[in-house]
């Protein structure tokens, strides 16, 4: 089975938490290697900048989820 079998989702919750899954896999997949991943972690991770700009993402993978789910009508 796909990581990714659907969009849709029961609920905006599960909705959101597939948004993360989303971004989160769009830097796993730009970035494969787990080591350097794990070195640049703390770089942002203490970043408020770069923090923000994680939310903007997550926020353009809900909205993306939101609207494959009718928002959820």
């Amino acid at each position: 089975m796909s990581w990714l079998p659907s969009l849709i989702t029961a609920t905006p919750e599960e909705g959101y938490d597939l948004a993360i899954k989303l971004s989160r896999m769009a830097v796993k997949k730009a970035q494969p290697d787990d080591e350097a991943r794990g070195r640049m972690r703390p770089d942002y991770a203490n970043n408020a900048d770069s923090l923000t700009v994680a939310s903007g993402v997550v926020a353009t993978n809900f909205q993306t989820v939101a609207a494959a789910n009718n928002y959820w009508r």
